[in-house]
């Protein structure tokens, strides 16, 4: 609604709409104009009292009968009443007068969209197309566009957007529309020959140097996209977006450094996100800097307390430090917000084990193998846990579970060795080293790794020797 009519607009309007009522109520009144009778339509319009703009067209239409223009505010008003077949009635009647108006087709095509007839709505705005040129044809263009958007037609979308940038290379919003669809619909060969037209006939463009950029990327063209990205960021220093997709790509090519650099620079540029603190927070992670990308995701955590996987983030940081306590309240932190998440419980268990806290660690592992049982990793972690803390009865019969479930996977062959040997079952026990390193002699390391005195056991010895003189490992 327009409230912003300066003072001599309003004497204007208020003089016109005293007019227009001495000549509703039949009283001496000037000359109303076509125009005037427009600008008393508009003022009620703004003010949401359709009752009485379309009181004033009616009158308008009295008195100027063969008005193209009062007859498309007429059905612009009826749409918004939703008598959508009588503003079509009024537009057929006002492309008998003056076809040249193009709020005739795009009123036509939100009729035939609000009565579910796209099929006729896309046919409207093709005729159209053929009629109008230059900033017309555009917006044309543009409407076609949402149409298909609106019935999901997305291919259609970029084609409409491929249109207006061959015809208006500079045209920033189909710039910023076709990066999207671009990324949408995977077109990103297209969007590159398309810029790189763009590009050659306007260097200085830096949405079009993004959108190439971005197309780069899509290909998983990194390097090409870095620098697309560049010649952006060259033209416009401020260009916060090719920063943030620079970082990204620099990302990808696990090039950590020269990400930080980017993403630092977004922070620079625009309002702090906790998806840029995040992602400079995982650059130091992978860097093995762990008290900087501590500070970075706590940093994100502060503009987003809700998010689960942040704080779980920031317990594995501390868990690659040892400090066990640390991560724990971290995790519970996580845990508060989303429960059962299987890698928040497989960790919180991993430190509880460490602490050597096991019967909770194991309530943690078992809640793993119910959240995901076909998984080989909740399994591995209970046995580990139930082994270390010499439940060995349990471990064996575990071990016996996770081979049933999990389709005889080969590490449980080595895991049930351990609890065997553990439980004194030494037969059995080596009746099941040799079932494993013949399956999977590689896995021998895991068995190792749970029990290293093992290696002392001369019958175990002998196994593996003749298992080696016999086949190689």
């Amino acid at each position: 609604m327009r409230s912003d009519y300066n003072e001599d607009e309003r004497e204007d309007i208020n003089e016109l709409l005293k007019q227009y009522d001495n000549l509703k109520t039949g009283r001496n009144h000037s000359f109303l104009e076509e125009d005037s009778f427009e600008d008393i339509i508009n003022y009620f319009d703004d003010h949401d009292d359709l009752t009485q703009a379309l009181e004033a067209v009616d009158i308008g239409l009295e008195h100027f009968p063969y008005s193209s223009q009062l007859r498309i505010k007429k059905a612009d008003l009826l749409l918004a009443t939703r008598k959508y077949q009588e503003a079509l009635d009024q537009l057929e009647s006002a492309s008998l007068f003056d076809n040249s108006n193009i709020d005739l087709y795009i009123l036509k095509t939100d009729a035939y969209l609000a009565l579910d007839q796209q099929e006729r709505a896309v046919e409207i705005l093709k005729e159209a197309l053929q009629l109008f040129e230059g900033e017309e044809k555009i917006d044309l263009l543009f409407e076609l566009a949402d149409v298909y958007d609106d019935y999901e037609e997305f291919d259609k979308v970029f084609e409409c957007l491929a249109l207006i940038l061959r015809q208006d290379p500079n045209n920033e919003e189909a710039l910023y529309k076709i990066c999207f669809w671009t990324d949408f619909t995977g077109r990103n060969e297209e969007s590159i020959k398309l810029h790189q037209k763009i590009i050659n006939n306007f260097p200085y463009n830096e949405l079009a140097w993004f959108n190439l950029a971005a197309a780069y990327q899509g290909l998983k063209l990194y390097e090409k996209a870095i620098d697309a990205y560049q010649y952006a960021i060259a033209i416009d220093e401020k260009f916060d977006y090719a920063y943030r997709n620079m970082g990204d790509a620099y990302l990808r090519l696990r090039k950590y450094k020269e990400a930080i650099e980017s993403l630092e620079k977004v922070l620079e540029l625009s309002r702090p996100e906790d998806v840029i603190y995040e992602a400079i927070g995982h650059c130091y992670h992978r860097m093995g800097n762990y008290a900087q990308a501590r500070f970075h995701y706590k940093k994100a955590v502060h503009l987003n307390a809700e998010d689960s996987k942040l704080h779980y983030k920031i317990a594995v940081t501390y868990m690659l430090e040892e400090q066990w306590g640390n991560a724990i309240k971290n995790l519970e932190n996580a845990m508060k917000i989303h429960r059962n998440v299987p890698d928040y419980s497989l960790a919180m268990g991993e430190c509880l084990m460490n602490l050597e806290r096991f019967k909770d660690a194991i309530q943690y592992f078992s809640a793993v193998v119910r959240l995901k049982p076909k998984n080989m990793t909740g399994w591995e972690a209970l046995i580990r846990c139930l082994y270390k803390g010499e439940y060995f009865e349990e471990a064996a019969e575990q071990c016996e579970a996770a081979m049933k479930i999990t389709e005889k996977k080969s590490i449980f062959i080595f895991y049930y060795t351990a609890a065997l040997f553990a439980l004194g079952r030494t037969k059995e026990a080596l009746l099941q080293l040799e079932k494993g390193m013949e399956k999977a002699p590689k896995l021998l390391k895991k068995l190792v790794e749970l029990n290293p005195s093992i290696l002392q056991n001369n019958q175990v010895v002998d196994l593996i020797a003749r298992y080696k003189k016999g086949r190689k490992i």
